[in-house]
């Protein structure tokens, strides 16, 4: 048994429906020619277009937009940067304290 599938229409499938349906077709008849599952889908398209114009018939990007790693981080503040540095430089600290600790340990 196959699982069905959500339809996905083009962009320019939606609009061609859209225009129609604002010159006066019904959606009824509408849905009906061009095989969608329900009026109301035709009705959805139609408020997003009055809403958003064309863009908002147009396919969105799923999924998280992607960040830019050449995109250089901003820049942070000096007192922000010194904190950085000396909590870097107090692990580099502890972890040089405890290389001498293990070998004075050794020499025992």
């Amino acid at each position: 048994m196959t699982k069905p599938t959500k339809r996905t229409f083009s962009f320019e499938f939606k609009l061609a429906v859209v225009q129609r349906f604002l010159t006066g077709e019904t959606k009824v008849d509408l849905a009906r020619e061009f095989d969608l599952s329900s009026p109301k889908l035709i009705e959805t398209w139609a408020r997003t277009y009055r809403n958003d114009g064309e863009e908002g018939l147009r396919p969105k990007p799923k999924g998280r937009p992607r960040t830019n790693p050449t995109e250089p981080a901003p820049p942070a503040s000096t007192l922000e940067q010194l904190r950085r540095e000396n909590e870097r430089l107090r692990a580099e600290n502890a972890y040089l304290g405890k290389v001498l600790a293990l070998k004075a340990q050794r020499r025992r």
